[in-house]
């Protein structure tokens, strides 16, 4: 009897940790995980690549002279030399995670790295000023946001949940 009544607790506990575990994670964010830098990783994370990215999550356009900057969202920037429209062609990109918007004025590109506001000299290939916590946490792309962080960690993006075969 004692092994049976062990056998039912068992199966009952596990049973309400199931049901509740598939609830929090699930609902919460509605298939979203949100990642995170720690401060000072995030405060060096903005620098040019002269490699050309593949675009996978295209967000926001500006025009500047001959180029196009598209923001990847959440990476970076793509930058487009469009000085012949029949050939535009990529040619950099601007890491910065937590990125979702981009403006421009004399060869100045401000953009969003996660919380703060980033200048970043396009001449120089540089980031020239850092305004920190000008901006609230990015929202996951299903409009919900994450209140639960540490801290030292700065939440940077979302990706989409993996979803587990069987659960909701």
């Amino acid at each position: 009897m004692g092994r049976v009544k062990h056998f039912l607790w068992g199966a009952m506990l596990m049973g309400v940790w199931l049901i509740s575990s598939s609830d929090i994670v699930l609902e919460q964010y509605d298939g979203w995980t949100p990642y995170f830098m720690k401060r000072p990783e995030l405060e060096k994370s903005v620098f040019y690549s002269g490699e050309a990215k593949e675009m996978v999550n295209p967000g926001k356009i500006w025009v500047d002279g001959d180029n196009i900057y598209i923001v990847e969202r959440y990476k970076g920037i793509h930058i487009i030399d469009n000085a012949d429209p029949a050939n535009p062609r990529q040619t950099g990109f601007i890491v910065a995670p937590g990125c979702m918007d981009v403006a421009i004025k004399d060869n100045i590109i401000y953009l969003d790295n996660a919380i703060d506001l980033v200048a970043f000299d396009m001449t120089k290939g540089i980031e020239t000023r850092r305004f920190k916590e000008y901006f609230p946490e990015p929202a996951s792309p299903a409009g919900d946001r994450y209140y639960n962080q540490t801290s030292d960690m700065i939440l940077v993006g979302w990706k989409q949940a993996i979803k587990e075969e069987g659960r909701p």
